[in-house]
This record gives structure tokens, C-alpha cells and sequence, in this order.
């Protein structure tokens, strides 16, 4: 049937949606909207909402939104023809007559659906089989349990060119190709596509089984197969897991993307239900539009190696034209070398958790991307850094979004290259004191010139206890002078032995890989910082979580805190003396032009500089109980 948009607009229109939903829940006023208890998810105190003028419901517990017809769908459980023609009867409404060519498609449609379904039952069939028992094997080395395996119909395709084609010869070859089946190529009989591999189905929204991927068992390529593009398939509008995870999203109001079927399988294992996956492709704009359906930010979490790292610029870059106020993405990285399967094994749902609560914004992202991308030496490296940045910002077609962007760019890069002043700091503005016949003066009283402390800081570089902490920790864990190499090697350090082992560190840890505390404390023992080194290195009283010798059970987790937190002390010691050399410019100017928008911007990062001192004040604090 062609149901236009104003036809629909017009089927909405007349239904009142508090009336609908009020025949099955109970609702009541509050204001011009309706509240009730959400049908969707247990709770004992309203949170969904009801707007008849807007015409949609939204629970603000799970997340659940939508409109007349999403109501009929979701909560009614009919299909989208099934709610419309309830609704139109209900309004009084005529459904347009079917459209012949509509109706023969939607009739084809099915009828390939009938021959995925019975490819499905026969793959599974052979997979319990006795001829099933190394993929059965196979999947239980994965870890992955029975139910779990017959929850996501796993199956065997055997390693023959006719045996699903004979099985289902009940339908014509030509409909085995077009769904996918068979493979016909010019004029040779057809012959099984999925040959020795274990099949997975990929089902629609509703659950229906629309296509395969089959994963080779033994060597060959390639590792993956997935069925080509049919009339029930399309690569780029689909999301496997889709049907599963999107009635799990609106129990946690989230969504995770990982890179493939069996990252997807590992997590429902660890009890993570709300995890898609692309097939074997970058995201596309379809599957980007899936997603924001479901939560305003969903989480990319991709492998830490080069090629995970490369699938999330893509879909960061190919999201950016769509941003809109409320609509991003997330960015989690898992160590590398490991996948989802690996990570939950090893420290179960709560690890993956961690991974997730340290996802980083699609601005964060991309600033970090483009900052490792190459060296900024020189002012062309970083002027070059400043043209791919605002490229990304000026791709949002969105007029604000781009705004707050290149703002956003442009805050990181007066950070980054935030010049410090020779001088002793600014002078104070002075302005004529009322009632004095202008002959005495007295400060602005809007401008508060930068303290001592500051001045100091900028002159003199960090102070002492601060780069005790710091080496004490690099010492500790040498594995975090690698990722922090340019920031450190920014570092002012007014001590000459202090700024030697620094150095000598940084040299050392460029040259060997893998290099762990004893293995540097063996390289320095010949020197004479060494004796500096080993003071620091005992100097654990410091109130700082990787100042500390690790004891207990819980080893590892206090090893993962305390690189998180050695790693946000360094980007802190790093950008604080540069976000007050730029207070200090700042202020400057402010004295010659006295102007607002001076004014603005010295107020702006000051408010910069002690969020910096609140962040170096909680990773001491947050450690020293």
C-alpha cells in the first residue's frame, strides 16, 4: 500500500494519544501532559509522559518514545499494516488501495523469508548432528554456552557444493539465489554458497531471519562470509543483534556497537544484551540514523589495534554531517590485542563496564586523533593541525553543532600552544577613584590579576612535590612514558637532577619496548640519577595512587586506576602552566582594550585554571583515604 507521510501525519492527527493509551494504563493529568507508570519497565514512580499536542509519549526511565502507531507496535505487539488499519478505522479513515506492484513485492518478500526460515531450521539441524561436533567444539572453546547458541541459532553449513540445495528442493533454484542460498554463475548449475562454515543467522527488526554469515572452520578465506544483497538484505540497513538489543537499550538506555557477530555473542554471554554490530563494513548513514532511534549517544567500542582504531575515525567521520543538538556518539577503546570476548573473559561484565564508563565524546575523539596524527614542531605542523580540525567542524551541516565545534577546537588548540610571557606578569589597571578629583587611583575592580603563585609558576615551572609524584610514578610504571612522550618532554622542571631523569627516562623508554620498573631501574643503576630514583621510588607516603606499592587481591584493578590516573596527572602538569601563561596574555590585553568580550575570555580561563587545581586536588584526595 503507498501510505504517504501526510497520509500518516493526517491518521496521527486524529487520534488523541492519552485516550489510546489510557484504555490500558492508567494515567493522570499533570498540566497540559499525562503521566503514568511506563509499561515498558518496572518502576513505582512515574516517569512516562504523555503530550497529545506534540503527539508522542517518551519515558524518561528507559527511554522509550514514540507516537500513536509505536504505541501499537511496541505495546499492542501488531505489525505496522495491522496498526494502521486499526487506527484509520478508529478515525474514521480510509487506508489507500494497494498498490499492485506494492503488493507482488511484499508477496515475493515473504516467500524468501520462507526459504532464510527453512535454511536456518536446516543449518541448525546439522549443527546438533554428529557432524556438528567440531563447530559444537568450537563454540564451547569460545566460551559460549548451549542456550546462548540457541538463542542466536547458530548452525552448520557442511562443506559441500549441493547439501543445502538438495535440502530444500522444495523451492525453485531461482528463489534459492535470489535469497542468497546459491551462488549461479553464467551458465553452471548453481551450488551452496556457505560451504564448511558456521552459519549465523542476521534477522530483521522483528526477529525474522533475512540473511547469513558464516565463519570459516579451519583455515581459508575469507574468515567471514556474509550473504550478498537480496530483496530482504541489505548490508547497510541492518545491524545484527538489532531485534535483541533494541528492547534491551530500554531497559539501560544505552546502545554499544562492536565490530562483529561473535563480539556481539560474547557479551549476551556476560549478560550484555544491548550490543549491534555492522556487517563487514564501515557504518553507514542508515545504520547511524538506527541507532539515534534507539539512544542519543551510542557507544562505538572498537579493538585498540590500528584497524579498530581506523573503523572508529571512520564512523566519526561519517556522522559528523548528521550531528544535531542532543545527537552524538561515544567512543570506548578496549586494550589492544584484546576484543569484547577477550575482555569479559578475563574481568567478566563489570571490566567491560569500566571500559565503557570511560568512553570519550566524538569531540574528544576526534581532538586526540588528529593531535597524534604528527608532530606540531613547527608553526606549519600546527597550523596544519588547526585546518584538519575545523574541516571536521565545518562537515556538520547543523549550524549550532558546528558552531560549538569549532569552539570547542579552537579552546584546545589556545591550550595547546598557549605561549608563556618573559615578563613578571601583568600590570594592574588603574582607573580614576570617584571623589577624588581623579588624582588617586584605584584597581578594576572587575580584573583580578593573576596571583604570585601563578607568576611564579610560569617563571619557575612545576613545583617540586608535583615532580617527585611524577617521576616517582614513571619509575613505577615505565609503560606510561611511551603515550605521554611529547607531553612530557614539555614539562618545565626548574630542578637540573629531576630534569636529567626525566631525560634519560624518556630516552630509555624510547629505545626499549615493553619496558617494566625493574628493567629501568637495571639501566639506571650505572648512573648517578640513580640514587635520585630509588628515593622517589620509596617515596610512596605521597598521596597519589601511583606513588603506592600494590598489595592485596585487587592487584589489577589498582594497577588499571592508578595508569588512569598517572596519565590525567600528566595532562594536568602539562596544561596547567599553559592555560596560565594564556591567563596571563589574556589579562594583558584585557589591560589595553578593557573591553567585555576581554573580559569574558580571562574570566573564561581562569575558570580553566582551577578546574585544573580541582582535578590535581581530587587524584590526591580521592587516593589518600
Amino acid at each position: 500500500m503507498t501510505l504517504t507521510p501526510q497520509w500518516l501525519d493526517e491518521l496521527r492527527s486524529r487520534i488523541t494519544l492519552s485516550t489510546l493509551i489510557g484504555r490500558t494504563v492508567k494515567i493522570t493529568r499533570a498540566g497540559r501532559e499525562y503521566k503514568a507508570c511506563c509499561p515498558f519497565h518496572n518502576e513505582k514512580t512515574p516517569s512516562f509522559t504523555i503530550n497529545d499536542e506534540k503527539g508522542f509519549y517518551h519515558c524518561f526511565g528507559c527511554g522509550a518514545h514514540g507516537d500513536a502507531i509505536r504505541w501499537m507496535t511496541d505495546q499492542r505487539g501488531l505489525s505496522f499494516m495491522d496498526a494502521v488499519k486499526e487506527l484509520a478505522a478508529e478515525a474514521g479513515m480510509d487506508v489507500p488501495a494497494p498498490d499492485p506492484r506494492a503488493a507482488k513485492k511484499a508477496e515475493e518478500q515473504a516467500s524468501l523469508r520462507d526459504v532464510t526460515q527453512a535454511a536456518a531450521e536446516w543449518f541448525a539441524q546439522q549443527l546438533e548432528s554428529s557432524n556438528g561436533a567440531p563447530a559444537r567444539e568450537y563454540l564451547a572453546k569460545r566460551g559460549i554456552s548451549e542456550a546462548t547458541r540457541k538463542a542466536f541459532g547458530f548452525g552448520l553449513a557442511p562443506d559441500s557444493r549441493t547439501a543445502l540445495k538438495e535440502a530444500l528442493k522444495t523451492f525453485p533454484t531461482a528463489m534459492l539465489v535470489e535469497a542468497g542460498m546459491l551462488i549461479a554463475v553464467d551458465d553452471k548449475e548453481p551450488y551452496d554458497r556457505f560451504r564448511g562454515r558456521l552459519m549465523i543467522p542476521i534477522r530483521d527488526a522483528r526477529g525474522r531471519v533475512i540473511a547469513f554469515g558464516g565463519r570459516i572452520l579451519g583455515d581459508g578465506e575469507p574468515k567471514y562470509l556474509n550473504s550478498p544483497d537480496t530483496p530482504l538484505f541489505d548490508k547497510g540497513r541492518t545491524l545484527y543483534n538489532l531485534d535483541k538489543a533494541s528492547p534491551a537499550s530500554r531497559q539501560t538506555n544505552r546502545i554499544i556497537v562492536v565490530e562483529g557477530y561473535m563480539d556481539v555473542v560474547a557479551l549476551a554471554e556476560a549478560r550484555i544484551a544491548d550490543a549491534v554490530a555492522p556487517l563487514g563494513t564501515a557504518l553507514t548513514e542508515n545504520q547511524l540514523a538506527m541507532l539515534w532511534r534507539m539512544v542519543p549517544v551510542p557507544i562505538l567500542c572498537f579493538d585498540g589495534d590500528s584497524a579498530g582504531q581506523k573503523a572508529a575515525m571512520r564512523a566519526a567521520t561519517r556522522a559528523l554531517p548528521l550531528l544535531r543538538p542532543g545527537f552524538s556518539l561515544a567512543f570506548a577503546t578496549l586494550p589492544a590485542g584484546q576484543d569484547p570476548d577477550d575482555l569479559v573473559r578475563a574481568k567478566g561484565a563489570d571490566g567491560f563496564a569500566a571500559i565503557l564508563a570511560d568512553a570519550q565524546p566524538l569531540v574528544e575523539r576526534l581532538w586526540a586523533h588528529e593531535v597524534a596524527a604528527g608532530p606540531l614542531a613547527t608553526p606549519e605542523e600546527r597550523a596544519a593541525l588547526k585546518t584538519r580540525l575545523l574541516a571536521h567542524a565545518d562537515a556538520i551541516e547543523h549550524a549550532d553543532v558546528r558552531h560549538h565545534y569549532r569552539e570547542a577546537f579552537r579552546e584546545r588548540l589556545d591550550a595547546l600552544f598557549a605561549r608563556a610571557r618573559p615578563d613578571q606578569g601583568p600590570r594592574v589597571p588603574w582607573a580614576p577613584q570617584p571623589g577624588r578629583g581623579g588624582r588617586r587611583f584605584a584597581p578594576d575592580p572587575r580584573l583580578q590579576p593573576p596571583a604570585a603563585e601563578t607568576r611564579a609558576l610560569g617563571q619557575a615551572g612545576i613545583a617540586g612535590p608535583l615532580v617527585a609524584a611524577l617521576l616517582g610514578g614513571l619509575l613505577r610504571y615505565p609503560e606510561a612514558i611511551r603515550r605521554n612522550e611529547e607531553a612530557l618532554a614539555r614539562l618545565a622542571i626548574p630542578d637540573s637532577g629531576d630534569a636529567e631523569l626525566l631525560g634519560l627516562m624518556l630516552d630509555i623508554a624510547n629505545a626499549r619496548e615493553g619496558l617494566d620498573c625493574e628493567g629501568l631501574l637495571a639501566i639506571l643503576e650505572p648512573m648517578k640519577v640513580y640514587n635520585r630514583a630509588m628515593t622517589l621510588l620509596r617515596a610512596d607516603g605521597m598521596h597519589f595512587s601511583f606513588n603506592r606499592r600494590l598489595e592485596g587481591e585487587e592487584v589489577d584493578a589498582a594497577r588499571e586506576t592508578a595508569l588512569r590516573d598517572l596519565d590525567e596527572y600528566i595532562g594536568v602538569l602539562v596544561t596547567q602552566p599553559e592555560i596560565r601563561a594564556r591567563l596571563a596574555e589574556a589579562t594583558a590585553d584585557y589591560m589595553r582594550t578593557m573591553d567585555d568580550e576581554g573580559h569574558a575570555r580571562q574570566q573564561k580561563l581562569r575558570a580553566m585554571d582551577e578546574d585544573l587545581t580541582r582535578r590535581l586536588a581530587a587524584l590526591s584526595d580521592s587516593r589518600s583515604q
